[in-house]
């Protein structure tokens, strides 16, 4: 009996101590997170939108750039520590100093929304890829900070190999798949104001919840040409299910109406329930990896099969990898490279 009761105590004291360094590692984290972001007050991504930006914007068309500004990535140093050792790009970014990177604002509705550019430092007229990020609920400077990750990490390669990458850090009412859409489909407009853009070659490339936005977006436009989407959910019904989390967090807190109209918001954000109804002329290329713990590879099984049925343009493609691709970054940047230049840079009409 001592010795049960010894090691009950001694259980208890292990528990405590494990607890005790989990809240630890947590909040030293977050102090890490904090002073990251404090870090951007004086750069590009810390400038804020002020009244006098708010009253110049009614004079802007929809997508119209309200301000355009070069960001000097060894200034973001959040960023900059991800991708260089001793201040020096790391060998596989080096590419990274023939890009060009902008923070600008834009005309979305009636508010003036950040985004990200990434394009070629040569002078020439490229195809355009509007790049929609993951994730939710960022604004202000910690948007700004993660989109600009986000296109370095997933879609620099592209604006490498001869794009215009244009993405929205999604305006701070995020409705996740409501009227923030606008602010995905006003880039198209966006790209007419850009002098290395050709505005007539529009793709775009979603990851999760910008997959979600993707497909959206092809519901509403004709105008993409063709897309790429990597583990975006395509049934939020089942993904509530599976994952309550993001109902609890995401879902209840950023859909408006959500608990009066559950059901149909969810499928109006849902490409199962619509399938028919996304652009005909549009290609898609669909990536899930087989370990995805966020969104379960069943949900794109079961809109290939949709697809099938319709006849859509579509290529499908599973790899044995998480949610993030982690392992396979090298082979997802051919992958999108050869993709877009097939159906988008070099495809004759």
């Amino acid at each position: 009996m001592k010795i049960f009761k010894r090691t009950i105590k001694s259980l208890g004291v292990l528990i405590v101590i494990t607890c005790l360094l989990l809240a630890m590692k947590f909040t030293i984290n977050k102090y890490a997170y904090y002073q990251d972001i404090e870090s951007l007050n004086n750069t590009v991504l810390g400038m804020e939108i002020n009244a006098f930006d708010l009253a110049e914007a009614k004079k802007l068309q929809q997508g119209q750039i309200q301000s355009k500004r070069l960001i000097d990535l060894s200034t973001i140093e959040p960023i900059w520590r991800k991708f260089t050792e001793n201040n020096v790009l790391n060998s596989d970014f080096k590419y990274l100093e023939n890009i060009d990177f902008f923070a600008i604002t834009y005309k979305s509705d009636s508010l003036l929304v950040n985004g990200i550019i990434a394009e070629p430092k040569e002078v020439d007229k490229f195809p355009v890829i509007i790049f929609n990020r993951g994730g939710n609920k960022e604004i202000g400077k910690e948007a700004k900070l993660k989109t600009l990750y986000s296109v370095i990490y997933s879609a620099s390669k592209l604006a490498e190999k001869g794009y215009v990458v244009i993405a929205s850090c999604y305006r701070e009412d995020d409705e996740f798949g409501g009227d923030d859409i606008n602010d995905v489909l006003n880039l198209t407009k966006t790209a007419e104001e850009l002098r290395k853009a050709d505005s007539e070659r529009i793709g775009m490339f979603g990851w999760s919840r910008g997959g979600m936005m993707t497909y959206l977006a092809l519901k509403k436009t004709n105008i993409i040409k063709t897309a790429v989407i990597g583990n975006g959910a395509t049934d939020l019904l089942q993904l509530i299910i599976e994952r309550p989390e993001m109902e609890t967090e995401v879902c209840t807190k950023l859909i408006p109406h959500y608990e009066k109209n559950k059901k149909l918001e969810l499928e109006k954000r849902s490409v199962l329930y619509w399938v028919d109804a996304l652009d005909k002329n549009a290609s898609l290329l669909i990536l899930c990896g087989t370990e995805d713990k966020r969104v379960n590879p069943y949900q794109a099984e079961q809109l290939v099969i949709k697809l099938a049925n319709i006849n859509y343009d579509f290529m499908f493609k599973k790899f044995q990898t998480d949610h993030k691709f982690s392992d396979k970054t090298a082979e997802l940047n051919d992958l999108l490279v050869n993709w877009f230049d097939a159906k988008l840079k070099y495809k004759t009409h």
